[in-house]
C-alpha cells in the first residue's frame, strides 16, 4: 500500500525537479533564439521559484484541509498549461508567464508527498521515506541533463516542452486515481483558525533558529545547480557543450546520491538519538567548501567534476530539515510547517538566482562571447557570505531550546 502512495507522488517530484533544472541545458538555445542577456536569463529561470514561493502558505492550508491527492493532481494541470505556453512563446514575457505557471503547478510535488507520508508512515521512519521521495527528484535532475540535451537535438527545445506538458497531465491523472483516499475529510475547525495556527509556527524559536541557514543554503544550491552551473562550466572552465552536459549529469547523479544517503543515514542515526536537523545542518556547513573551491576557476575535467559533484551531494542537506520539522511539530500542522519553510526557501532562491545573473551582468562579456569570470566569482562570494552569516546565527543561538 505504501508503494501505491509513494510511486505516484515520486513521479510528480521527478518531473518537478526535471522542470526546475531544464533551463540549464536549453539556456544557449534561449539566448541565441530570443537574445536573452544574463539578467533576463536569471530572471526567467528564477521566476519558477517566486511562483513556487507565492503558493506555499495557501498550499499548506489546502493540504491540511483537503488532502494531498486532490491538491497536487489539480495543480499538475497548471504545470501542463505552463509547459505548453513555454513551448509556444516567441518573446521574453510569454516565456516568463509559462515559467511562472510551471512553478505554480509543481509547487505541491514535495509538500503534498510529505503531508501524505505523515498519514501513511510511522513518524520515526519519515526521514527514510522522504529521502527516497527526494531521490526521485534526483533522478529528475539527471533526466534534465544529457537526456534533455539529446531530446532537444532531435525535436528542439520547444518539442521538449510539449513532451513535458503531456507528462504533467498524465501524472495528474495517475495521482488522482491511484492514490488511496485517507484524511480527506475537511477538519472541523474553521479556516480562520487554521490560518491563525501559522502563528504557532512563525513564533517558534526552534523554527527561527534553523530556518535562516536552511533558506540561504538552499538558495545557493538552487541558484548554482539549477541554472548557473551550466554557464559556469562553459565560461569559466571553457568546456564544450557536450562536456558541460556530461558534468551536469554527474552533478544530477550526485544530487540523487545525496538524497538517498540523507534518507538512509538519518534513519540509521535516529537509533543514536541524532536528529535529521543535526545531520542537515552539518551537511549545509560542509557544502561551503566546494562552493569556495569554485572561486579558484578552471582545472581538469576530473577536478572540476569532483568539486561540482561534492556540491551536489552536500547541497541536499537542507532537505533534511523538513522531516526534522515534521517530527517536532504536531502532525495536524505538517502541511503548514513545511510550506512555511518552503515559502522562505523559494523566495530567497528566486532572489539568489536573479541576483547572481545581475552581478554577472556588471562585467563586460569575454571576447569569446561568454560571461566574465569575475562576475561568476562575485556572485559565488555573495552566496558564500550570506550562508556564513546565517550559519553563525544558528551556532550562536542557545544549544538547548525548549519546545514552544
Amino acid at each position: 500500500m505504501i508503494l501505491r502512495v509513494f510511486l505516484p507522488f515520486a513521479l510528480g517530484y521527478f518531473l518537478s525537479f526535471l522542470l526546475r533544472v531544464v533551463n540549464g541545458i536549453i539556456a544557449p538555445d534561449l539566448v541565441s533564439e530570443l537574445g536573452l542577456d544574463a539578467s533576463e536569463l536569471g530572471l526567467l529561470t528564477s521566476t519558477f521559484f517566486i511562483a513556487f514561493a507565492a503558493t506555499q502558505l495557501p498550499l499548506g492550508l489546502l493540504l491540511d484541509r483537503y488532502g494531498p491527492r486532490k491538491v497536487e493532481s489539480a495543480l499538475m494541470l497548471f504545470t501542463g498549461a505552463g509547459a505548453l505556453l513555454f513551448s509556444w512563446a516567441d518573446n521574453f514575457y510569454l516565456l516568463l508567464l509559462g515559467r511562472a505557471l510551471i512553478g505554480f503547478g509543481v509547487s505541491a510535488c514535495m509538500m503534498a508527498a510529505f503531508k501524505a507520508y505523515v498519514s501513511w508512515v510511522p513518524k520515526d521512519r519519515l526521514p527514510l521515506i522522504n529521502g527516497c521521495h527526494l531521490a526521485a527528484g534526483g533522478l529528475g535532475a539527471i533526466a534534465g541533463t544529457v537526456p534533455v540535451e539529446y531530446l532537444a537535438s532531435e525535436i528542439g527545445w520547444r518539442g521538449v516542452f510539449v513532451v513535458l506538458a503531456g507528462l504533467s497531465i498524465l501524472i495528474a491523472v495517475i495521482i488522482y486515481y491511484i492514490i488511496p483516499r485517507r484524511d480527506e475529510i475537511p477538519p472541523t475547525e474553521p479556516l480562520t483558525q487554521q490560518i491563525k495556527e501559522y502563528g504557532q509556527i512563525f513564533r517558534s524559536s526552534y523554527f527561527w533558529r534553523i530556518t535562516p541557514f536552511t533558506v540561504m543554503s538552499q538558495a545557493a544550491f538552487f541558484s548554482l545547480q539549477a541554472l548557473w552551473s551550466g554557464p559556469w562550466l562553459r565560461d569559466v572552465a571553457n568546456f564544450e557543450r557536450d562536456t558541460v552536459a556530461s558534468i551536469l549529469a554527474g552533478i544530477a547523479f550526485s544530487v540523487f546520491i545525496g538524497f538517498l544517503l540523507g534518507g538512509f543515514v538519518t534513519d540509521w542515526l535516529r537509533r543514536h538519538q541524532i536528529s535529521p536537523v543535526t545531520v542537515g545542518v552539518y551537511a549545509m556547513l560542509f557544502c561551503l567548501v566546494p562552493q569556495a573551491l569554485l572561486l579558484l576557476g578552471g582545472g581538469s575535467f576530473v577536478a572540476i567534476g569532483a568539486i561540482w559533484m561534492l556540491f551536489g551531494v552536500l547541497g541536499t542537506g537542507g532537505y533534511l530539515i523538513y522531516p526534522g520539522f515534521s517530527q517536532y511539530f504536531p502532525a495536524r500542522l505538517a502541511g503548514r510547517v513545511n510550506t512555511a519553510l518552503n515559502s522562505l526557501v523559494f523566495v530567497m532562491a528566486f532572489g539568489g538566482q536573479w541576483a547572481v545573473g545581475a552581478i554577472i551582468e556588471l562585467w563586460p562579456e569575454q571576447s569569446s562571447g561568454g560571461y566574465a569570470v569575475e562576475g561568476y566569482q562575485a556572485g559565488i562570494i555573495m552566496l558564500l557570505v550570506a550562508q556564513a552569516m546565517t550559519a553563525g546565527w544558528y551556532f550562536l543561538q542557545p544549544l538547548f531550546i525548549t519546545k514552544d
